[in-house]
């Protein structure tokens, strides 16, 4: 055992004592250690219920015959840091979330480990440590919140509050209705309602099989959830005793499954940056072409918020991951998963129960799947939209650009009705260095969404957008404006054209005019000096790499 290293031959004797020092008998010496890594924390929704679930994971493993050392990491709620400064640290705390796993995981030379998430860069900042350290890993994702109720209706927190925001302004919520909705969107622990990132990456985590079958859907506080935690603690164990460590079950093959269920879903766009993030840890390199190729042969066969009218609730009751997959058929490869079993021994026991929340192939929502990479002069490193969250009508919009330079001056603008129909908000200097941090853009899409504006506006950003946006919103620019790319020297009233089935995005300037205006740019001086922020922007990469460090 890797523990060993710790534990045995007469020169461990200090390193016993200090073992002994924490309450670990002598006869446990014998045993595995297992790490639970916990990002517990009381102010993230996602993560308040993980202290009762660490305690399930614990008895599986001591059941299981390991011995369990709990260690945590952070947790950033995009929603609480949306909108202002602290969305700057989200992205690049899956950073850090990865390198404080290895550093604990290499340093105290543990057997394996259960990882113990939630929400948006949690999961995958712990899967790249998972594909870094390559040791017996499991990943527990504590699961989707309930549905809020008001007035008898079922609620969600991006439609029922930030969008509400936009509703709110247009005069169509009273104020005692906009404060219902406050207190009533959600409920208690969980990962917010829909098909956002948290839940995105949770299904996605399954699908290359990280997880415990069931476990991506599995409701926050649900008994099935404590099993799902008590199963994973034992079987971890066993994956020690096999030898079969996280890049043995997160080969190519299943990266292509979380892409192809990704789509299916029609999931988050922050899959595009997590998922190469993750790959380029277990040494697997994925393109955006490969995202696209992908979605052309990947139908979208459920319909979750925020594109679609169902809860993840719905999805969960429907059959859950295994019935979307299932559903797919063999376009999904038959992968080992971290359970023992093969994708495709799962899924034959797995059953459909509702035939339009989880649909065929042949009757899909969408014939493509939910994401679309763009290209063309305005992002010649490629783009990423929602395709599955945009209306047919807007799938190719021709707008007179509205240029912002930071989402506050475009948010301002949009609050106040600076932005009518036909406009093509720009929002750029947001990318991962111009941000720093590729802040999310949830605020201002879903203020444009409750004016009433998604089928007349669209929004482009070197930025990011939260797995709540809907609409005409294009983000990952690539090069940003930060690198000087095209984005950088687009001006007030300049005509852009996207075109989502034909995967082109085009800033209908004379090439030249581009060329001269790229040659009189200069970057801006960085917006943060000093800290974390100023070491991210000189190490990170571009949007289309999935943001990684160098």
């Amino acid at each position: 055992m890797r523990s060993d290293l710790i534990k045995k031959g007469l020169e461990r004797a200090p390193h016993r004592a200090l073992l002994h020092a924490t309450g670990v008998t002598k006869d446990a010496l014998s045993k595995p250690f297992v790490a639970i890594i916990s990002s517990f924390t009381d102010i993230v929704p996602g993560h308040i219920g993980l202290r009762d679930l660490e305690r399930y994971i614990e008895k599986g493993i001591h059941t299981g015959g390991g011995y369990a050392f709990l260690s945590s990491v952070p947790g950033i709620c995009d929603g609480i840091v949306m909108g202002h400064k602290g969305m700057r640290y989200s992205l690049p705390s899956r950073e850090l979330i990865a390198d404080m796993i290895e550093s604990v995981i290499e340093a105290h030379r543990f057997d394996g480990m259960v990882m113990l998430t939630n929400c948006d860069k949690i999961t995958p900042g712990m899967l790249m440590a998972a594909a870094r350290v390559d040791i017996p890993s499991i990943v527990v994702t504590a699961g989707p919140m309930i549905s809020g109720r008001y007035k008898m209706k079922r609620l969600s927190l991006v439609r029922d509050t930030f969008e509400a925001v936009g509703k709110y302004k247009k005069g169509e919520l009273s104020a005692e209705d906009m404060e219902g909705l406050e207190m009533s969107a959600c409920p208690g622990p969980g990962s917010c309602q829909g098909l956002y990132t948290a839940n995105t990456m949770a299904c996605v985590t399954e699908g290359m099989g990280m997880s415990m079958p069931g476990c991506g859907t599995a409701l926050a506080v649900s008994a099935k959830k404590r099993r799902i935690a008590f199963e994973s603690g034992v079987r971890v164990v066993g994956l020690i005793r096999e030898g079969i460590s996280s890049r043995k079950i997160m080969t190519k093959e299943a990266f292509d499954n979380a892409i192809r269920l990704d789509m299916a879903l029609g999931g988050s766009t922050n899959s595009v940056l997590h998922l190469p993030a993750i790959a380029h840890d277990a040494g697997i390199s994925l393109k955006l072409e490969l995202f696209d190729m992908l979605s052309k042969d990947s139908p979208q066969i459920t319909s979750i918020r925020p594109g679609g009218e169902y809860f993840m609730e719905d999805l969960e009751y429907a059959g859950g991951i295994p019935g979307v997959i299932k559903n797919l058929g063999d376009k999904i490869n038959d992968i080992m998963t971290i359970s023992g079993k093969t994708m495709m021994e799962i899924t034959d026991k797995a059953e459909v129960v509702d035939n339009d929340i989880i649909r065929s192939m042949s009757n899909s929502y969408n014939k493509e799947g939910g994401i679309a990479i763009l290209r063309g002069g305005l992002a010649p490193d490629g783009a990423v939209v929602k395709q599955s969250a945009v209306s047919k009508k807007m799938m190719k919009f021709t707008g007179r650009a509205r240029v912002f330079d930071s989402e506050e001056d475009a948010m301002k603008a949009i609050m106040e009705g600076k932005i009518i129909k036909g406009d093509m908000v720009v929002i750029r200097y947001e990318g991962p260095k111009g941000g720093p941090g590729m802040r999310e853009m949830l605020s201002p899409t879903s203020a444009i969404t409750g004016m009433g504006l998604e089928e007349s506006v669209a929004l482009i950003t070197d930025g990011r957008f939260s797995g709540g946006t809907r609409g005409p919103c294009i983000g990952h620019i690539s090069p940003e404006a930060m690198d000087g790319g095209t984005i950088a020297v687009v001006q007030d009233g300049d005509k852009i054209e996207i075109d989502i089935p034909g995967r082109r995005i085009d800033l209908c300037v004379d090439k030249g005019e581009i060329e001269r205006r790229l040659k009189e740019w200069s970057p801006p001086p960085p917006r943060i000096k000093g800290g974390y922020l100023e070491r991210y922007a000189k190490m990170v990469t571009s949007a289309n790499t999935g943001a990684i460090l160098r």
